[in-house]
């Protein structure tokens, strides 16, 4: 791998294409980008200790509470029937982070029957009052960046239709009845991301982040993402390589289903830990 750090900061700033020319008024959100160098070791292995502790320090970090069950209980209650939402394919998330949040959870006071897996179709979210996102970081064949936003696809009962024109509806999903507002926190794993489309991962374009990035502002939080995949593609390549398709859906969420932002200039990055390579 031939970026650096150095490359990353002298890389043009991130332009996401504009779907809607119409104003809308200003925003503003935090990401939090934590990582260690640590977190994976031999064979890509997870340190789940060390995991542990940046899965904490992200809590702490995203909500300003300062203790991890604070944190917890500041985004879910113990009532709350909580969907856990992985990503399944492509580039998986990590098991072990799925099963850390599901401790981190039980450890906080929910009780372990209100936590389930709810990646799948409709009936999932139905059954869930409260969601927590958990996509891995990658590009994708039919999306150009396949992370936050399609995490949710399989939710809309017909996922086909959501890759019509370049998949810049993806945000509409967030939008429907049985999902809207119950996403209290987007945690992503980008622990080993994937910077290139598929539809089978490539060894060659993954490389060891070894990070979460975390927000309550999905298009924030896919807008942070979306950066550190095309500084990626830039410094393999040695010049600018876009994504193919173009990630319209972003732009598209911001615009014209008003999930977040995806404006820079509207998004406060807090990086934590580990900076080599940040990509930010």
């Amino acid at each position: 791998m031939r970026g650096t750090l150095a490359t990353a900061v002298a890389a043009p700033s991130l332009a996401i294409e504009s779907v809607n020319a119409q104003a809308r008024p200003a925003r503003s959100s935090r990401v939090t980008v934590l990582r260690d160098k640590s977190a994976l070791g031999d064979g890509n292995r997870v340190d789940s200790a060390v995991l542990k502790r940046m899965l904490g320090e992200t809590l702490l970090k995203v909500t300003g509470e300062k203790a991890v069950k604070s944190a917890w209980l500041s985004l879910v209650k113990p009532e709350d029937i909580i969907g856990l939402v992985p990503t399944p394919h492509l580039n998986p998330t990590h098991q072990e982070l799925i099963d850390l949040v599901r401790e981190s959870l039980i450890e906080a006071g929910i009780p372990g029957d209100r936590i389930r897996l709810a990646q799948g179709g409709p009936e999932k979210p139905k059954a869930c009052t409260a969601l927590i996102a958990l996509p891995g970081l990658k590009a994708h064949w039919l999306t150009g960046i396949g992370t936050v936003l399609k995490n949710y696809i399989m939710y809309s009962g017909s996922p086909s239709s959501y890759h019509e024109k370049n998949s810049v509806k993806l945000g509409e999903i967030w939008n429907l009845p049985h999902v809207k507002g119950k996403t209290r926190l987007v945690l992503v794993d980008a622990l080993r991301p994937l910077c290139d489309k598929g539809p089978q991962p490539d060894p060659r374009y993954m490389w060891n982040y070894n990070g979460l990035i975390a927000g309550t502002d999905p298009v924030a939080v896919e807008t942070v993402g979306l950066g550190i995949i095309t500084r990626m593609r830039q410094n393999l390549r040695g010049e600018p390589w876009p994504l193919s398709p173009p990630p319209l859906c972003v732009a598209a969420a911001d615009e014209q289903f008003g999930l977040g932002t995806s404006r820079m200039a509207e998004i406060k990055v807090d990086p934590i830990g580990w900076t080599q390579d940040i990509l930010l």
